[in-house]
C-alpha cells in the first residue's frame, strides 16, 4: 500500500514539476538537445504570421462548407473533419498512445506528409494575461503554457479550466456568430488541428519535428471563422486580439511519425 502511494505521488510530480522553476534551472543543463534558442523574441517565429493565416483560412473555410457534413459523426469521431484536412492541408493528425513509454497521449500524423516550415496543429485554451488569476485552475495542470511575453494559454480540457472555457466562449458570442469553438474539450474537436497540447516533449533520442509559434489573429480574419478557433481571452476586451499558438514543422513528417516539440525556449 504505501509503495503505491509512492508510485501515485511520484507520477503525479512528473506531470507538474517542469513548472517549478528550480526543477528548471536543474534539470535544463542536462537534455540541451531538447532545448530551443533563438537570439531574440522576434527571431522564435518560423514563418511569417500572414503564412500561419493562409494555412488556417484554408481549412477553416473548406471545414465551413461542409459544415453540415461534419456533424455527421461516425463511432463517435468527426471522419468528415479529418478528410477535409488530408484534402486542404495534405495531411492528417489525430491524438493516440504515445510511442514514449509513460507519456500518455501523443499526437500523430495519421495520413499524408507535412512539409517543412507548416503550420501542424494549434495549442487550444484560455488566455491569459500576465496580470489575470490563474492560480486555482494551474493546480495539478500540466497543460499551462507560457509565452515569450508572459501570456497564459491554459489548454486544459478539464475540470475548472474547461467550465471557464465555455463560460468564455459564450460571453463573447456575436448575435449568431460564434468567437471561439468549444468542440477541443471533447473527444471530436471540429477543428482537428486543435489538439496540439497533447504534443510530447521531445528528448535525447526523439528530436523536436515541430516548435511552438505565437500567433495572434489579425483584425482582418474573417469573423464567420472564428468559430474554429480554439482560444478565447478570459477578460473581455473589444480591442483585444486573441493570442494563437501554433505549432510549425521543423523538417517532412511522415504518416505515423509522432510529433515531438521542445517544451523549454530559450531567448538570448
Amino acid at each position: 500500500m504505501f509503495s503505491f502511494t509512492l508510485k501515485r505521488l511520484w507520477n503525479k510530480w512528473k506531470s507538474y514539476r517542469h513548472r517549478f522553476v528550480p526543477w528548471v534551472a536543474l534539470n535544463l543543463s542536462k537534455n540541451e538537445k531538447t532545448l530551443r534558442q533563438v537570439s531574440e523574441p522576434s527571431k522564435d517565429k518560423l514563418v511569417p504570421d500572414e503564412e500561419v493565416s493562409r494555412t488556417l483560412l484554408k481549412l477553416f473555410r473548406v471545414l465551413l462548407r461542409s459544415r453540415g457534413v461534419n456533424r455527421q459523426i461516425c463511432a463517435g469521431h468527426p471522419v468528415c473533419a479529418r478528410d477535409v484536412m488530408l484534402q486542404s492541408l495534405g495531411f492528417c493528425i489525430d491524438r493516440r498512445p504515445s510511442s514514449v513509454p509513460s507519456a500518455g497521449t501523443g499526437v500523430f500524423v495519421t495520413k499524408g506528409s507535412v512539409p517543412k516550415g507548416v503550420t501542424v496543429a494549434m495549442y487550444p485554451g484560455t488566455v491569459y494575461q500576465p496580470y489575470e488569476p490563474i492560480l486555482l485552475q494551474s493546480i495539478r495542470n500540466p497543460f499551462v503554457f507560457r509565452c515569450i511575453d508572459g501570456i497564459l494559454v491554459d489548454g486544459n480540457d478539464k475540470g475548472l479550466s474547461k467550465v471557464l472555457f465555455r463560460s468564455c466562449s459564450g460571453r463573447d458570442r456575436m448575435g449568431p456568430f460564434l468567437m471561439s469553438d468549444t468542440s477541443w474539450l471533447t473527444d471530436c474537436p471540429l477543428n482537428p488541428l486543435a489538439v496540439g497540447q497533447y504534443v510530447n516533449n521531445c528528448s535525447n533520442d526523439r528530436p523536436a519535428n515541430v516548435c511552438y509559434q505565437e500567433y495572434d489573429v489579425p483584425d482582418k480574419f474573417p469573423i464567420e471563422l472564428h468559430q474554429y478557433l480554439p482560444n478565447v481571452n478570459y477578460s473581455q476586451d473589444a480591442g483585444r486580439t486573441v493570442r494563437c499558438v501554433v505549432l510549425v514543422s521543423l523538417r517532412d513528417i511522415h504518416a505515423g511519425e509522432e510529433l515531438f516539440s521542445n517544451y523549454y525556449t530559450i531567448v538570448h
